[in-house]
């Protein structure tokens, strides 16, 4: 086992480290498919091996070109090094600054077996995210944040730390992009060659951007959109007894379990690989599993009866679930789901992000790289019978929404029955969450808010929870709308259950959603409690880039934008440009993430708070404008809960000024005008 300091001292050459290959302890990510011609796979291993000195290249290439053809990537498993990986408490870390350990413990974090989807091919979660390319790359960004001074800047370019540059203690310690392919290139296909030959990278949202704080990062969001579909579609926030049907059990869709059992409902989640839902068992998320329908059938009925909270995992394919549940109501009358959704990884369906319901996964996962274009057939093959289903039981009376997985887009490009009429590019038969539920919410300023701290010690997070609860309840008790009173009101019980429910897996983190005023709020009053020594280490503050401002993605984030604009990545590419000048410790800008390589815009930041009076100046200068940039945006495409929030921002910061939409008050202008 190697230490931090071995860790950090550079790529461990002299002499090179023992090939263990690949932990069969540990899952692992799907062989890719990239397709390289003879001379693509000869760029691929040679930009591999310029990571090392040339008398180790005899070893190397051999063992690269294995990796590649076996595994469709160059991981360099012999690099993978042997240390318990985990987010170590900051003062553990060799570095000349806290800003440069507080990231160190935020890659580790992002790439303990605990947290990360598959840690041996450094993604974290979505099947594909990854936190970085290779293993050189580790080595190398753990020696660089070690040796940094606060006058130097690490550059990231898709994984790769291209070195550490002259800037100054304001600027940001490292500027991340990932995947900034020109877009006329940026295709799926060309994606698969572009990251076999190491070159660029999907970092989804939070894996690229060292910002994952494990499947809590969702928990909260799930939460809150279950319980406001109960609001929405059942017209209660009593869903005691109502049935929430869903897929997914991994990295992120994990979090549904946790969800229906606080939201108090009956969730039956769907999952085909058995790891995660073992994982989600061990770990208390699921209460129960069975791979037997009738079972499943059985304890929804009871349940129901009884009005008991459930969260029950399906081993098996949730097409075989959504079929069995429109027999029963075609043969009983009864309908046995009252909510439904999906969370399986469609933004990657063809690549083990869905499995199709024909074959087992070890079936599928053969297929996929032997006959990828038969596997493409049946992926969409099954998805047509899975909303074949949806549609069936959506007219009796069940309510479905996608949850921004793109779902709905994959289903369209399938052939499924999912067009609505006569609406637009990013409108489906169905809502996406951000349409009827989660796009309100970010409209008022409010969105997934985060913090870590860096000691590891869960008393430290124990009083972040209670000074966020006291934040929120003084500011909830001010001039504020019955609906963000009611926002408050949801959020404050949330931090103060948080602890209670045991959501903390990896660094000790926690999720709140709060606007602007909170956030700028809660920050300020952690930093100074690390100042009063009340908080024993810095803090990370940080957030989804599902979030307010973070996000350009037209099926998901910006999906309620119907001004045209839901296809421009202005806001999330000023955003990442405006926290790097107003003070964030580090950002990053990503091509992907949510639905999908070439499918969005996001972009993220991590915030050291240390206690200095210099930390509170860039918490209050970031948080402010992170925010009031997505609102502001929001407004201008006419949503009428980010006019009324961007107005009274405006009232309470004065060097703001942002321009309002005049609306046409009479459509018919338009069409007298235009001769319809």
């Amino acid at each position: 086992m190697c230490t931090l300091k071995e860790l950090c001292a550079g790529l461990p050459v002299n002499p090179l480290p023992p090939n263990r290959g690949r932990d069969s302890r540990v899952p692992h990510a799907p062989v890719r498919t990239p397709n390289l011609n003879p001379q693509e796979q000869k760029v691929a291993l040679r930009n591999a091996l310029r990571y090392f000195p040339p008398g180790t290249h005899a070893v190397l290439a051999p063992e690269f070109a294995e990796e590649l053809r076996l595994y469709g990537h160059i991981y360099m498993y012999r690099f993978c090094p042997r240390i318990d990986m985990r987010a170590y408490p900051i003062d553990r870390y060799p570095c000349k600054t806290k800003q440069a350990a507080a990231i160190m413990h935020m890659i580790m974090n992002n790439l303990d077996p605990c947290v990360a989807q598959f840690p041996q091919e450094l993604v974290t979660y979505g099947g594909n995210g990854q936190v970085f390319s290779n293993w050189a790359q580790f080595w190398l960004v753990m020696n660089y944040l070690a040796e940094m001074t606060e006058e130097q800047t690490l550059v990231m370019y898709s994984g790769h730390p291209l070195g550490l540059f002259p800037s100054h203690p304001n600027a940001p310690r490292v500027v991340i992009s990932n995947g900034m392919v020109i877009p006329n290139y940026s295709s799926r296909s060309e994606y698969e060659k572009m990251f076999a030959m190491g070159v660029t990278m999907y970092g989804q949202m939070t894996a690229g951007s060292y910002c994952y704080i494990g499947p809590q990062g969702i928990v909260h969001g799930t939460v809150l959109t279950v319980m406001n579909a109960g609001r929405r579609y059942l017209g209660s926030s009593d869903l005691s007894g109502k049935v929430f049907v869903t897929a997914g059990l991994g990295g992120m869709s994990g979090a549904q379990a946790k969800a229906a059992v606080l939201v108090g409902c009956i969730g039956v989640i769907a999952e085909v690989d058995d790891a995660p839902l073992k994982k989600r068992l061990d770990q208390g998320w699921l209460m129960e599993v069975t791979a037997d329908l009738d079972i499943c059938v059985q304890r929804i009925r009871e349940a129901r009866k009884e009005k008991t909270i459930l969260s029950l995992g399906y081993h098996g394919n949730v097409v075989d679930l959504w079929e069995r549940l429109w027999a029963e109501c075609e043969t009983n009358g009864e309908l046995l789901v009252d909510l439904g959704s999906d969370q399986t990884s469609c933004h990657n369906p063809f690549s083990g992000g869905y499995f199709p319901v024909q074959l087992t996964i070890v079936e599928a996962e053969e297929m996929m790289h032997e006959d990828p274009k038969k596997f493409r057939s049946l992926v969409q093959e099954s998805l047509r019978r899975q909303v074949a289903a949806i549609n069936k039981l959506s007219a009796m009376g069940m309510f479905f929404w996608d949850y921004g997985n793109a779902f709905l887009l994959e289903a369209k490009r399938a052939g499924a029955d999912v067009e609505k009429s006569g609406a637009g590019t990013t409108e489906f038969k169905y809502p996406s969450y951000v349409q009827h539920i989660m796009g309100d919410i970010f409209s008022l300023g409010f969105g997934p808010f985060r913090w870590v701290c860096t000691s590891g010690d869960p008393q430290d997070l124990a009083v972040t929870d209670a000074i966020a609860a006291a934040v929120l309840l003084e500011i909830s008790g001010g001039e504020v709308s019955s609906t963000v009173r009611q926002q408050y009101s949801d959020n404050i019980h949330w931090i103060k259950e948080a602890g209670r429910h045991k959501l903390v897996v990896g660094s000790q983190a926690r999720i709140l959603y709060s606007d602007q005023k909170g956030r700028v709020s809660i920050a300020l009053a952690i930093n100074q409690a690390v100042a009063d020594g009340r908080i024993t280490a810095p803090v990370v503050v940080s957030r989804d880039h599902h979030d307010v401002s973070g996000t350009d993605s037209p099926f998901r984030e910006t999906s309620n934008i119907y001004d045209g604009s839901a296809f421009c990545a202005d806001m999330a590419v000023h955003n990442f440009v405006g926290d790097a000048f107003r003070g964030a410790t580090w950002v990053a800008l990503h091509n992907g993430g949510g639905v999908g390589w070439g499918e969005v815009v996001n972009g993220g930041f991590g915030l050291v708070l240390d206690g200095s009076e210099a930390a509170a100046n860039r918490a209050e200068m970031m948080l402010n404008w992170d925010v009031a940039n997505g609102v502001a945006r929001r407004c201008w495409s006419g949503n009428e809960h980010a006019y009324n929030t961007i107005q009274q921002t405006m009232q309470e910061h004065a060097g703001l000024r942002v321009t309002l939409p005049h609306k046409v008050e009479d459509d018919a202008i338009l069409d007298v005008a235009l001769h319809f």
